[in-house]
């Protein structure tokens, strides 16, 4: 079990960067769609480590839908956050490769992006200390 643990670990510490930055351009009014991208990737790591803390094998996967689901059947609570994971998960193909649109979010868009991701990875933080 400690080789989960540090895998688990190593996955929350890649999505606190990758959340703390996309604050950090957020306040810096960086393009949008950088920002989006960072909280889609954060999440994406804060899920897949909180599921190895539960056994999960690690799968190439970068929709948070189904991680969500994952995670639900663990604990009932992530399933409110589903409606903000979806129009999270869109950033990554969106956000990541040109010619789809929109290049630039709105930046209310992104607050609230940036409030769900922040109440979701609290929740997996507090779980996570449980473990």
């Amino acid at each position: 079990m400690p080789d989960r643990t540090k895998a688990a670990q190593e996955w929350f510490e890649k999505g606190r960067h990758d959340i703390e930055g996309a604050r950090l351009l957020f306040e810096r009014e960086h393009f949008t769609d950088t920002i989006a991208m960072l909280i889609q990737q954060a999440l994406e790591k804060y899920l897949k480590g909180y599921l190895i803390l539960h056994g999960w094998k690690l799968k190439k996967i970068h929709d948070l839908i189904p991680l969500l689901a994952e995670a639900t059947t663990h604990n009932s609570t992530f399933q409110t956050f589903e409606e903000d994971c979806r129009r999270i998960s869109e950033y990554y193909s969106h956000a990541r490769y040109p010619g789809r649109m929109p290049i630039d979010y709105p930046r209310e868009e992104i607050r609230k992006s940036l409030a769900a991701a922040d109440e979701l990875i609290k929740l997996l933080e507090i779980l996570k200390k449980r473990n």
